[in-house]
């Protein structure tokens, strides 16, 4: 099983690209200012800084159960694992005490200090097995007690368990979907939305299922749990082929229902009255020869990959000057840990751009940009470089055709 983090102090820790090493992980963080604004339990919360109704990227990912909800002493029982729920104005040692447990193993289990202060609605996962009332299960097979020996199932005897069931998902209207969600411990890098993604579940659902803050940050060791699934997502992305094997062939639409006769022009045929086309060419200026202009003076020194790479780096003196690629507005602006500063902007056309490594902020968030607008300069490195993207939703564009 795997375990994720939460307070705005305990942000996603990125790698540096300094130091030999490339900084892989920076574009893994952009991710996460798409939900700095609104709040978690905010049915109006604006999740991919789209500004309005119609996204679909949310109704893409499966359908999850409620959260679930805990014990009269915050306890979420599972066989496998505990996880306790925080309250108002308690710190890890103010938690294990009340549960009975060492802080020093709780603080030690989930990457925190003694006397860090948690958030209301925290979860932390417990290092030991600690009196609570056991999570609604509903059983899908014969319970396997030698693989799961807690001390919830060795109250179960073996001739009472139940006969095998069928494989539907657990009923809607149980909190928790009935069955003990996956653990992810965040890695270096991670972030809330790269993580509800791995999972194929919204990033809105594994905030209400762990408590995230309003600004989904995740601390390196946390454990998260998974929500559980009660659907198929509706449109699974499809699964390459295996190599050498080829591509299936589509069946055209005239092997079951023959085309229409039709009547064509010859090629080049204008219908009569038509006007002459204008000339745009003679139009056009330096302005509009690209839909974005490039937001740092230097030379590429990364390209974009989907997988490793969701943006550029462009190579450029620190304290150089970080323009916008387009007018908008500054929808998000936050650090990580290692204090690399990110700004979000959203632009009127239903596209927003990303630019993290930047220093001596000009602009606040809300105020509206224009194209070339200096926001900030590129941070100092080893090398230095400022780190852009291009995105539409959730989805990272490759930024090259908006700047050529």
């Amino acid at each position: 099983m795997t375990q994720i983090s939460h307070d705005p102090v305990r942000r996603s820790v990125l790698p540096g690209q300094g130091r030999g090493r490339s900084r892989l992980g920076l574009v893994l963080m952009s991710c996460a200012t798409m939900a700095l604004t609104g709040c978690v339990n905010n049915n109006n919360f604006d999740w991919d800084l789209r500004g309005g109704p119609g996204g679909t990227s949310e109704e893409a990912r499966q359908a999850t159960a409620s959260r679930p909800v805990p014990d009269g002493n915050g306890v979420l029982s599972y066989p496998g694992y505990q996880m306790a729920q925080a309250r108002r104005g308690e710190t890890v040692a103010t938690m294990s005490s009340r549960l009975g447990l060492s802080a020093t193993d709780v603080a030690r289990t989930n990457s925190l200090q003694i006397n860090d202060p948690l958030r209301e609605g925290e979860l932390l996962l417990l290092p030991g097995r600690v009196a609570a009332a056991p999570q609604p299960m509903v059983a899908t097979a014969p319970v396997d007690i030698t693989a799961g020996a807690t001390a919830a199932l060795d109250r179960v005897e073996s001739s009472a368990l139940p006969p095998p069931a069928s494989t539907k998902p657990a009923a809607v209207t149980t909190p928790g979907g009935g069955k003990e969600p996956t653990r992810h411990t965040v890695k270096r890098g991670e972030t809330a939305f790269i993580i509800a993604r791995a999972y194929n579940v919204s990033a809105k659902s594994l905030a209400e299922w762990n408590g995230l803050g309003s600004d989904m940050a995740i601390r390196e060791g946390q454990t998260l749990i998974i929500p559980v699934a009660t659907g198929a997502a509706p449109n699974p992305e499809p699964k390459p082929s295996a190599p050498g094997s080829g591509s299936a062939t589509p069946v055209p639409p005239s092997a079951s229902k023959p085309l229409p006769d039709e009547k064509t022009t010859p090629t080049g045929t204008k219908p009569a009255g038509t006007p002459s086309s204008p000339d745009m060419g003679a139009s056009r200026t330096g302005a509009s020869a690209s839909r974005m202009t490039m937001p740092a003076s230097g030379s590429i020194v990364k390209g974009y990959d989907r997988k490793s790479n969701q943006g550029i780096n462009i190579g450029a003196a620190a304290g150089s000057a970080v323009k916008a690629a387009d007018g908008g507005t500054v929808a998000a602006i936050t650090r990580d840990t290692e204090q690399v500063q990110i700004v979000v902007i959203r632009h009127s056309n239903g596209l927003m751009t990303v630019y993290a490594g930047v220093d001596q902020l000009k602009v606040k968030k809300g105020d509206s940009v224009s194209r070339g607008q200096q926001i900030g300069v590129v941070r100092s490195g080893n090398p230095s470089f400022l780190h852009f993207e291009v995105r539409k939703g959730v989805d990272s564009l490759d930024p090259m055709p908006y700047l050529q």
